[in-house]
């Protein structure tokens, strides 16, 4: 649309309209500079009053001249004849392009046709020479070789290693032409002729490659072994080398009477088998590994392994077939000694290869995997499971006999139990591969154990308790209490000593109700042999466990630390309810000599005894049996459990004795009470009987109470416990001492 035709805009707008034509028009920056002038919401307002304006223009535009676009198509006349009069050139022009094409195509394909042909010819003449190569080879190597007649040699003449080297060479390359020209005529009718050149050349390779091995001359080996990798049959001097050295020396040891003959066993035949190496494979390392300084005087010939591809193979033959007794896995013991010292072998055959490609290739072989698949690891396994586990469950079968040893555990199933778990990672037991399976034996029997003791907490305990609730009227209610007091202060365990004939163990098929119960002594035991196992357990695996796991590649314990704390909480738990019975049962035995307190009003009312001035003679009766418990286990408690079960059982105690106390001053009162009450009606009377001073009997019997209960502090202390420990103890003081000072006061 032309500039002239645009409408009109208003002056308001806030751009030129002018500006829409520009052929470099750029949105972005026409709205850029409208908004440095204007609003955003007026550029919109202004750009649809200019809209609207293109838009009315464009409809008066199409009105004025409609005739005009109406007749637009008629009023191009001869545009059909122009174009017709174009398609004839065309069509000439495109018929010359055809035939050119068509020229060019055959001229291509004609050039093809002669490439293909020189490419033919040439291969020809390749395969020409290549023939010529190998009919000029087969006769050079027949004349140096001195074959004649169809390949029939004379075999009188001796080659020296130098001409061997020459005639490798000339091999090799007729190897290749043969190679490149298979399936050929001539290549299939000149084969036998090859074939005896290889006989010929393998047999004088073959007594040169004997005879340096025979006088250990390194330049007939060095040249030898070259002439072999240069034909590529480094396996077949390898092989020649195990058939004809090491087999004969290994058949001659490795054999049962060498085995049980030798002073060292299976140790010493090893020994001989070391001793081959150095006695027969030296000048043969020497030429192949440069590692022994003599070698420096020749070249180095790469590629061999003798030891790995030679010696081995014929080893892991000789033991699989000649001595197959030493991978019988009847007798562990044998089975653990013979697989160590054959480890200790491999360690040492490893050593001898000289370097890690060497033991790379060694660990590779297929007679390396043969030889350690030979060693029947899970039966081994499965019988030491057997003994270990089998000898755990019969000591469950008497597990309250006495240990053989009580340097650590006093009863049987404890100390069987840590020989067990010391038996998986014992030197004469343990095998690094079996690493794993003796790790889950481990916790295998310290659940067995931690199992052993919740039956036996749930089996004998109730049963105690259930005979004893027999006995006394409040054996119930002090279970309870000793139960509760021992678990709020329990926070560690210990060890101790057993004696007394055993029980059977929660492994037999039960125990009947004839079946005697499990004694005190028994039970004080088995707490402190599993507060040894407790707490023996991170120690034995830091020192024992740990340097198993760590040579076998296993660095990060944290998960096994984890399973062997689950294994302690299993045991520990099951403590609590043994040391609340203990606590329970001793204090019970306090408590009985509580009984004497109740006699104390009759000993003083109206008996006009002198005012007392001791503790009664019950103080020191309550806590003995307390005192000779101690004393009894004293070798075997800890000092931590010595000082729990104190401080619990005198907690029951000093309950028991408030309670005892509170009674009588309570019957104490009341009787005053009355006896006061009866006075004022019997005003002639004279009330209570009086003696010592005018104290009456009730004061005399309060303060009875207060020597009694400071005396029982008293033994308390001398029982090494603070006062501050039983925390009843405090309540029991203030009950006496303010009954004594309440009943001072005027009424």
């Amino acid at each position: 649309m032309a500039l002239t035709t645009l409408p009109i805009s208003p002056r308001s707008l806030c751009f030129d309209k002018d500006v829409f034509m520009k052929e470099n028009f750029d949105v972005d920056q026409f709205v850029a500079e409208c908004r440095r002038r204007v609003s955003l919401e007026t550029l919109r307002e202004d750009l649809e009053v200019y809209y609207k304006l293109l838009r009315s223009a464009m409809i008066e535009l199409i009105n004025k001249d409609y005739a005009d676009f109406v007749n637009l198509s008629t009023n191009l006349v001869g545009m059909d004849k122009a174009i017709n009069n174009l398609s004839v050139p065309l069509g000439q022009l495109r018929e010359e392009v055809m035939t050119v094409r068509t020229a060019m195509d055959t001229a291509v394909q004609e050039i093809e046709n002669r490439l293909a042909t020189r490419a033919a010819i040439r291969d020809k003449k390749a395969c020409l020479q290549r023939l010529m190569n190998i009919t000029h080879s087969v006769e050079k190597i027949e004349k140096i070789l001195d074959i004649q007649d169809q390949g029939q040699g004379d075999g009188e003449r001796e080659l020296t290693g130098q001409l061997i080297e020459r005639v490798a060479t000339e091999f090799n390359q007729l190897q290749f032409y043969v190679t490149q020209s298979k399936g050929l005529p001539l290549v299939e009718k000149i084969r036998p002729r090859i074939a005896a050149i290889t006989t010929t050349l393998q047999h004088s390779l073959e007594t040169s490659f004997l005879e340096g091995l025979r006088t250990s001359n390194r330049d007939i080996l060095r040249q030898c072994l070259r002439t072999y990798a240069t034909i590529d049959k480094i396996k077949d001097a390898e092989a020649l080398f195990r058939q004809t050295i090491v087999r004969p020396y290994m058949e001659e040891v490795l054999t049962e009477a060498v085995l049980t003959s030798h002073p060292q066993g299976l140790k010493g035949l090893y020994s001989r088998v070391l001793d081959f190496i150095p006695a027969h494979c030296k000048p043969l390392r020497e030429v192949t590994t440069g590692l022994v300084p003599s070698s420096a005087q020749g070249e180095v010939v790469r590629g061999y392994d003798f030891l790995v591809n030679a010696v081995w193979p014929e080893v892991i033959v000789g033991l699989e077939k000649r001595t197959p007794s030493i991978f019988a896995p009847g007798n562990p013991s044998m089975f653990h000694q013979k697989y160590s010292t054959s480890m200790k072998f491999l360690d040492a055959f490893e050593l001898e290869c000289g370097s890690q490609a060497s033991v790379k290739r060694l660990r590779s072989h297929p007679s390396y995997n043969t030889f350690m698949t030979k060693w029947s690891l899970p039966v081994y396994y499965q019988i030491r499971f057997q003994e270990i586990g089998g000898a755990l469950e019969t000591s469950l079968m008497s597990p309250f006999n006495n240990a053989s040893d009580k340097t650590l555990f006093q009863l049987n199933a404890p100390y069987t139990l840590w020989q067990c778990m010391a038996k998986c990672w014992a030197q004469d037991i343990y095998l690094s591969p079996l690493c794993h399976r003796f790790w889950k034996l481990t916790l295998q029997l310290l659940s067995r154990y931690g199992t052993w003791v919740k039956e036996i907490r749930e089996k004998e305990i109730p049963k105690k308790e259930t005979e004893q609730t027999g006995q006394t009227s409040t054996a119930t209610t002090s279970t309870t209490t000793a139960i509760m007091t021992y678990t709020s202060t329990m926070t560690t365990v210990t060890t101790t000593p057993a004696s007394v004939a055993s029980t059977p163990g929660p492994s037999s098929q039960g125990t009947t109700p004839t079946s005697p119960l499990v004694t005190m002594t028994q039970i004080v035991c088995l707490v402190t042999d599993s507060d040894t196992i407790i707490d023996k357990l991170g120690e034995f695996f830091s020192t024992v466990i740990q340097p198993r796991i760590a040579a076998v590649g296993v660095k990060n314990t944290d998960v096994l630390t984890d399973a062997l704390g689950e294994s302690k909480e299993l045991i520990s738990q099951e403590l609590p309810g043994f040391c609340g019975y203990i606590v329970q049962q001793i204090a019970e035995h306090c408590v009985v000599n509580l009984k004497p307190a109740n006699d104390i009003p009759r000993l003083y009312r109206r008996t006009n005894r002198e005012l007392p001035s001791k503790a009664s003679s019950y103080v020191s009766a309550t806590v003995k049996p307390l005192q000779m418990f101690l004393e009894e286990h004293a070798v075997i408690i800890s000092s931590t459990r010595r000082s729990q079960w104190m401080v619990s059982i005198l907690n029951v105690v000093t309950e028991r004795y408030y309670s005892v106390t509170d009674d009588i001053l309570t019957a104490v009162k009341k009787m005053e009470d009355s006896l006061k009450r009866l006075k004022k009606l019997r005003k002639g009377d004279s009330g209570n009987s009086s003696s010592s001073g005018g104290m009456s009997d009730d004061d005399k019997i309060r303060l009875q109470l207060v020597l009694d209960v400071k005396q029982f502090g008293e033994e308390i202390q001398a029982l090494s416990v603070p006062l501050d420990a039983i925390s009843t103890y405090r309540q029991l003081v203030d009950l006496v001492e303010s009954a004594q000072t309440n009943s001072a006061q005027p009424q």
